[in-house]
């Protein structure tokens, strides 16, 4: 490659990721780093620090978390007594959640998330109720827009099924959009909205801000979500 396709692959490339802060939200994590240390706040206020050693899932839930603390001790943690947690992700999806925070950390709206270790190509999760099939249960749900989630918070669904993504050169410009997600507005419980029925969940979603609706109901697109809760936290106030 010669150095003025190299020069243009950098730009490109510094460009998706202040494009990406505000128009997507983070990559959702699956698996999970034992090599960089996790950090898990529990209930009662007390912070466990060590390297992950097992991370169970079961019908989407997390069941187990399991980590070596500095001394060598190995805990089993009960996710019902955890009150936040920062995990380190793996490979390709920190390096496109790094490019993701590139910009404008300063202007995050939810003090609650440590922007810094987000940054590095960590996952936050954090405690929220949650509607599971018609059931109100308490999950630790991993937090995608950390940056902008004053009003609306999204969720990972660990379920989720994923369109193509685009890459150049080996590097993932545009993550795969995933079909669903659990979002939260303001103290409401969270629950599922799929990619079918964000037509209809739109002007709900978004009924305080006439002015967005106006703007998107003719041109609606699901991978612009992130871009519709983007500009609601930033200008719809005072509607």
């Amino acid at each position: 490659m010669n150095l003025s396709k190299t020069v243009l692959l950098c730009l490109l490339v510094v460009a998706t990721a202040q494009w990406g802060m505000a128009q997507r939200f983070l990559p959702g994590s699956q698996s999970f780093s034992a090599k960089k240390t996790s950090y898990v706040t529990m209930e009662d206020g007390s912070e466990i620090k060590g390297s992950l050693r097992n991370f169970k899932r079961k019908k989407g839930l997390i069941k187990e978390i399991k980590v070596r603390t500095t001394d060598g001790e190995v805990m089993k943690i009960s996710p019902a007594k955890v009150k936040n947690m920062y995990l380190p992700q793996s490979g390709l999806e920190k390096l496109a959640q790094a490019l993701d925070l590139a910009t404008d950390a300063q202007k995050w709206d939810n003090p609650t998330v440590d922007q810094s270790i987000v940054g590095e190509g960590y996952a936050y999760f954090e405690k929220s109720e949650v509607m599971i099939k018609k059931k109100k249960r308490t999950m630790l749900m991993m937090l995608l827009n950390p940056g902008y989630s004053s009003k609306v918070k999204v969720y990972f669904d660990p379920f989720a099924k994923e369109s193509a993504s685009a890459g150049v050169g080996g590097i993932t410009l545009a993550g795969g959009d995933l079909k669903s997600y659990y979002i939260k507005k303001g103290d409401e419980v969270a629950y599922r909205i799929k990619r079918k029925d964000y037509k209809g969940e739109f002007p709900i979603i978004f009924k305080d801000c006439p002015s967005l609706i106006t703007m998107h109901k003719d041109k609606l697109k699901w991978n612009e979500m992130a871009l519709h809760i983007y500009t609601y936290t930033t200008e719809c106030t005072g509607q």
